[in-house]
C-alpha cells in the first residue's frame, strides 16, 4: 500500500498575497496614525489656553481691563509641544483679548510644527472662540474642541 504525503506549509503565492495585504493595510494605517498624533499634540495648545480662561475672566471682572500674560501668576506658558503663549489686546478695556499658543518647530508632528492656535474673546471672557492660525485654520489637525 502506498502512502500519500500531505503538503506542509504555504506556497510562495500564498505568502506573497499575505505580504501584499499587510502592505496595503500599512499604507492606509500609517498616514491615519500620523494625523491622529498631530491632533493629539495640537490638543496641548487648546488645553494650555483653556487653563487661562478663568484667570483672564476674573482679572477683567476685577480690574476692568484685560491682563498681560506676565500679570497672571502661576501660569504655564509652554509645554512639550507648545513653545510659547502670547496675549494680544492686553490692557483692553473693551474686553477683547486673543491668546495664541505657538507650537515648537522640532519634536512635534511636521504638520503642526511652527503653527499656532488662538483662543479669542470679545466680551471679557464670557464666550471664547477657538481657531487655527495660517495653514492650521480649517485643518484636519485641529482638535475636536476647536472646530
Amino acid at each position: 500500500m502506498r502512502k500519500i504525503q500531505k503538503q506542509a506549509g504555504f506556497t510562495l503565492i500564498e505568502l506573497m498575497i499575505v505580504i501584499a495585504i499587510i502592505g496595503v493595510l500599512a499604507a492606509v494605517a500609517i498616514p491615519a496614525y500620523q494625523d491622529y498624533i498631530a491632533r493629539a499634540q495640537a490638543s496641548e495648545g487648546v488645553s494650555l489656553l483653556a487653563g487661562l480662561k478663568t484667570s483672564v475672566s476674573e482679572y477683567y471682572q476685577d480690574k476692568g481691563s484685560m491682563p498681560a500674560l506676565a500679570t497672571l501668576s502661576g501660569v504655564q506658558t509652554s509645554g512639550k509641544y507648545v513653545g510659547a503663549i502670547a496675549f494680544t489686546g492686553a490692557g483692553s478695556t473693551t474686553g477683547a483679548l486673543t491668546m495664541t499658543a505657538t507650537f515648537t518647530s522640532s519634536g512635534v508632528n511636521a504638520n503642526i510644527a511652527g503653527q499656532a492656535l488662538q483662543l479669542a474673546t470679545a466680551d471679557g471672557g464670557r464666550t471664547w472662540t477657538c481657531s487655527g492660525v495660517g495653514s492650521l485654520a480649517n485643518s484636519a489637525y485641529l482638535p475636536g474642541s476647536c472646530k
